[in-house]
């Protein structure tokens, strides 16, 4: 690449045998003097959806008050600090994820039906069918803006053929993100992929540990040699780019080293259980590694929609971490077990503030005139309210971010009854310039000023 003193474009990579390196936005993207092209590089709208699994204990998830003068519950408690930054929006519906005549299976019908608003034709077979997701709505609409139309994460690896719960395909329990009604987009839950598929290396994960420790080992030299190409560039920036530079190339290296760890470490996850390549033990370091790479995706601009699955519907995790020996779902069939709802509720916290730390991460990453959150929108929610009785109305639900200006966090609200929670998803996508009359069973926009 041939560097100069001209003004960079927004689109500007760093190449270096098989490793293609998108840059954040930097000021000299943005010249001064030039209104019309920073109007061309004003930062992007971005959105994301944050998926958990199995309901919520709603009493503790829900505050009392409305407005912006309520109380955190203790479930929502380790977000207070984002205040600001926080709708939580009460008593929206999908109602597609109820049974409709097909019987049991409810935990299929929330996955499926989360982000489409569409009940899914109930099989175990090859004919599944449910619908569009939000997410590719907007990605097929953005398609070639980025390198990626979107970007599909998880935490939790599943079948994606098969019966998973009572008659349902695991196509459905598996995937969040829905391409057509019959194409689902399964996430990807290794870190050492997903960072391979963001910055272009190609590694080829089947190889054996021997191949693969050289190969890790020669990549390195390679991204060395990326980072030495940029000295390049850095010398004709302005000493606040040098430093964007400077952090966006630490953070890169950090991920790979937590990745590179990860995979170092040959504990078995339970026994006769391995644990996947590049997955980190414990699983608050992997969730947060997953949000890490969702953030460098977002702040290269590498894609502008990003699913992340931070537990799969029917999830029977353990989290020792919080020392919980028992499968998330099974207790969340408490049948009002006090002691089985105070584990549901400190798994239902664990995730809130897993889902804190990647806000907060956006929240530190300065973009143009604000910071990543604030030009982003991010949905935290599940497909099932109370995980005891499988209820699809009133979901847990919360939107983080600023849209770039088009929201204004900072409020609870409750949305009339029988709202579907398509309606947010219909006005997230009008902040993004995508005009859709209709998704799933929606009804119109939803009034979130």
């Amino acid at each position: 690449m041939i560097i100069t003193r001209k003004r960079l474009p927004r689109r500007t990579f760093l190449r270096g045998m098989g490793t293609v390196l998108s840059l954040p936005l930097l000021d000299a993207m943005v010249p001064a003097f030039a209104r019309g092209r920073a109007l061309e590089s004003k930062p992007p709208t971005r959105m994301a959806f944050v998926y958990v699994p199995n309901g919520i204990v709603m009493r503790e998830w829900t505050p009392s008050a409305t407005g912006s003068d309520y109380q955190f519950t203790r479930i929502l408690k380790p977000l207070e600090a984002l205040r600001k930054d926080l709708y939580v929006l009460s008593n929206l519906d999908s109602y597609t994820g109820n049974a409709l005549g097909d019987g049991p299976g409810d935990h299929a019908r929330a996955g499926a039906s989360f982000l489409t608003g569409v009940h899914c034709h109930k099989t175990a077979g090859a004919d599944i069918r449910g619908g569009v997701s939000v997410d590719q709505v907007a990605a097929t609409k953005l398609a070639g803006t980025t390198r990626f139309p979107s970007l599909e994460l998880g935490c939790e690896d599943s079948r994606t053929v098969g019966d998973c719960d009572s008659g349902y395909s695991c196509a459905y329990t598996n995937s969040l993100s829905w391409r057509t009604p019959q194409t689902p987009m399964p996430p990807e839950v290794n870190p050492r992929a997903a960072f391979e598929r963001l910055f272009g290396t190609g590694e080829d994960l089947s190889l054996d540990p021997q191949t693969r420790a050289r190969r890790l080992k020669y990549r390195k030299s390679i991204l060395d040699m990326v980072r030495v190409e940029t000295q390049g560039l850095v010398k004709t920036l302005g000493p606040g780019d040098q430093r964007k530079m400077d952090e966006y190339l630490f953070s890169v290296r950090e991920i790979e080293q937590r990745i590179e760890s990860a995979e170092k470490d040959t504990r078995a996850l339970a026994p006769g259980i391995d644990k996947p390549t590049g997955i980190p033990f414990e699983f608050p370091e992997y969730a947060k590694l997953m949000c890490d790479l969702l953030l460098l995706a977002f702040q290269s601009d590498l894609t502008r929609v990003v699913t992340l699955v931070v537990g799969r519907e029917g999830s029977n995790r353990v989290y020792p971490e919080i020392g919980i020996s028992d499968p998330h779902h099974p207790l969340t069939h408490h049948r009002n077990n006090p002691e089985w709802i105070e584990k549901v509720v400190r798994i239902n916290t664990l995730h809130t503030e897993l889902f804190a730390y990647l806000l907060e991460r956006l929240k530190s990453t300065p973009e143009g005139d604000g910071t990543l959150l604030d030009h982003s929108m991010l949905v935290y929610g599940s497909g099932i309210a109370d995980g005891n009785r499988h209820t699809h109305e009133a979901l847990p639900v919360l939107l983080a971010g600023r849209g770039a200006g088009s929201l204004k966090p900072g409020k609870h609200t409750i949305a009339p009854t029988s709202t579907p929670i398509t309606n947010l998803y219909l006005s997230l996508l009008d902040r993004m310039g995508v005009h859709q009359e209709r998704l799933g069973d929606s009804t119109g926009l939803l009034d979130l000023i």
